[in-house]
């Protein structure tokens, strides 16, 4: 039952784009069924046949190793502080080591060129310009900032529908360099899969409401990519991006959770509800279409609802707590969701980046920043739905 409510839900995700659309004799619904049709075989074979559970253990087995590396540097650095449960040391800490690997990787030129040819592979598939196909790949890597930053020379001469395609698909992934510390907080595998499939629901359901046409097309430039000049300057500065990351997201968190322990004094003492209670009753039914059990779905919609008010953090330290009390399918639905920087901080976050490059395009964006959030949404709800399918 639970998977024919899923099917309808990823209808439903296809309607509301299409309602959406600004241009319906546009939509490129070849595109749309070939990337439905990639993202349904991604999560089939990683999480239904032998071999892909084989391949998806081999991966996970390999995060765990490079993370276990890093605990090194956190052992050294923190001591005893290391072996116990403090969040800032055990979890945030790793952002710095990954960042400066991802550092690495872009300067040997190993990472922008997989991004590249798969960018150019995906909209070969697709028969989308390659710069949207780009940035979604490169969003799946090093996140929505430094995935817009990339093509920085080419967003003063993209269209209205273009500037809202990158954005949004950008939007649904997350950088690999917090992997890390997702993968210590929600299952491993769930957070592998996501990425992949996050890549696809962003380009589906934003290309469907702003669609786009091949001939407005560019060359990619990956030298924008790599801006420096030694490795050991790489490392450095890996290290340094790191570091303010791990900071701001630590800083995010104390504000966040604070914020909501004094709403939910407020809202306690008046209604006798917490904010995430209330929250889970407007995305129950999200959660429902999504496949989740129906006893489930307020709960599930409390950790959603956090997350796209809040951060995925917030959202994922509270789901922590209940992971031991859900079933596996729920469990897979809400992680598969939490994996993106959907959020309203998210939305503040790439207006500055994009206002850094252009003023004319940052002002066009805050017209729509909304609906791209909206959206964007939209895409990590697609992300969870095709997941629970094969739960």
């Amino acid at each position: 039952m639970t998977i024919l409510i899923g099917i309808l839900g990823i209808l439903a995700l296809i309607a509301t784009a299409w309602l959406m659309s600004n241009d319906k004799k546009n939509i490129n619904f070849r595109a749309v069924g070939i990337m439905l049709a990639v993202q349904l075989f991604i999560a089939w074979f990683m999480l239904n046949t032998s071999i892909g559970q084989k391949v998806l253990q081999a991966i996970v087995n390999v995060f765990n190793k490079v993370l276990s590396f890093g605990n090194e540097g956190i052992a050294f650095v923190f001591g005893d502080l290391a072996g116990k449960n403090y969040f800032f040391v055990n979890v945030l800490m790793m952002i710095v080591f990954v960042s400066a690997l991802l550092s690495i990787l872009t300067y040997t030129r190993i990472l922008p060129l997989a991004i590249k040819y798969i960018g150019g592979a995906v909209a070969k598939i697709t028969g989308l310009p390659k710069i949207e196909s780009f940035v979604a790949v490169n969003s799946m890597v090093f996140g929505d900032t430094t995935a817009i930053l990339s093509v920085k020379s080419q967003i003063h001469k993209l269209s209205p529908n273009r500037l809202f395609i990158v954005v949004t698909s950008s939007l649904v992934a997350v950088s690999c360099s917090i992997l890390g510390a997702y993968m210590q907080m929600i299952p491993a595998e769930f957070v592998l899969v996501a990425l992949p499939i996050n890549v696809f629901s962003g380009l589906i359901l934003s290309s469907m409401v702003s669609p786009v046409s091949k001939e407005e097309d560019e060359e990619i430039e990956i030298k924008e990519m790599i801006p420096e000049k030694s490795l050991f300057e790489a490392i450095g500065n890996g290290t340094l991006i790191g570091g303010k990351t791990a900071l701001i997201v630590g800083a995010m968190l104390i504000t966040y959770i604070g914020l909501l322990a004094m709403i939910n004094f407020v809202l306690e003492n008046l209604v006798g509800m917490t904010f995430q209670e209330i929250i889970g009753y407007v995305f129950a039914p999200v959660a429902f279409i999504m496949g989740i059990p129906a006893s489930e779905i307020v709960r599930s919609g409390s950790i959603m609802g956090t997350k796209v008010a809040a951060n995925e953090f917030v959202a994922m330290l509270d789901f922590m707590k209940i992971i031991p009390e859900m079933s596996p399918k729920t469990v897979g639905i809400v992680s598969a969701f939490l994996v993106s920087f959907a959020n309203f901080s998210s939305i503040g976050i790439v207006l500055g980046t994009v206002q850094a490059i252009n003023g004319e395009q940052a002002s066009r964006l805050a017209k729509v920043g909304l609906k791209v959030l909206f959206v964007a949404t939209l895409g990590s709800v697609l992300t969870g739905t095709i997941v629970g399918l094969f739960l």
